[in-house]
C-alpha cells in the first residue's frame, strides 16, 4: 500500500517528491555513519568501507519509515515553497506595481 501511496505523490509532485526522499536518505546514511564511527576507531579504507556498508546496511532497515517521511514532508514542502513563490516580489503571477 506504501508503494502505491509512493507511486501517486511521485505522479503528483514529480521531482519535489524525489528530492525530499533523497534528501531524507543522506540525512540518515551521514547520521548512521557518523553514530557508528564514534563507536569504534577507523584505521585504515578497510574500516572505512566496512562503516560505509555499515551505514548503508542500517539505513536500507529505515526504508519503510523513511518512505513514511516521505509521504508526510513532500506536500509540507510543496505548501512552503508555494508560500515563498507566493510572497516573493519578482514572482510572475502578481505584476510588478511601476
Amino acid at each position: 500500500m506504501t508503494r502505491e501511496k509512493f507511486k501517486i505523490l511521485l505522479e503528483v509532485y514529480g521531482r519535489l517528491a524525489v528530492v525530499v526522499y533523497f534528501g531524507i536518505f543522506l540525512a540518515t546514511l551521514a547520521g548512521f555513519a557518523l553514530a557508528i564511527s564514534f563507536g569504534f576507531e577507523l584505521e585504515s579504507a578497510k574500516g572505512g568501507a566496512g562503516l560505509l556498508m555499515a551505514s548503508w546496511l542500517a539505513t536500507k532497515l529505515t526504508q519503510p519509515l523513511r518512505i513514511a517521511g516521505t509521504l508526510a514532508l513532500t506536500p509540507l514542502v510543496a505548501s512552503v515553497m508555494k508560500k515563498k513563490r507566493g510572497q516573493s516580489p519578482t514572482s510572475p503571477s502578481k505584476p510588478n506595481p511601476a
